[in-house]
């Protein structure tokens, strides 16, 4: 799901018999529930806007949707590694980088 930028995953509680939702691109807390789709939307959406509504009367930045952008520390040795592996795909390493992690799962 998706809203404003904001993605969540949900889950079925079946001993609840109610969906969970978390949103999952944003380092700050934001849940919410329903028993139907419907209502799992609209808590979704209304969760969003209760979330900048906060950050406003608080005079805070809402933590937005990651940017994509990320500072990796490896060692030197891996670093050399992976841009030779680059080359050699006629990838930049950026490239090389994104593609190979585009296949991880989860």
């Amino acid at each position: 799901m998706r809203y404003k930028g904001y993605e969540a995953v949900v889950r079925f509680d079946d001993d609840l018999e109610r969906f969970h939702g978390e949103v999952v691109n944003t380092r700050d807390v934001i849940t919410f529930q329903g028993k139907s789709v419907a209502e799992l939307k609209r808590e979704f959406k209304n969760s969003i806007e209760d979330y900048l509504e906060f950050c406003r009367e608080r005079n805070e930045e809402p933590d937005r949707p990651f940017s994509g952008n990320f500072v990796l520390r490896i060692s030197p040795e891996l670093h050399n590694k992976l841009y030779r592996l680059a080359k050699r795909s006629g990838k930049s390493l950026n490239s090389f980088i994104e593609e190979s992690l585009s296949t991880v799962n989860g």
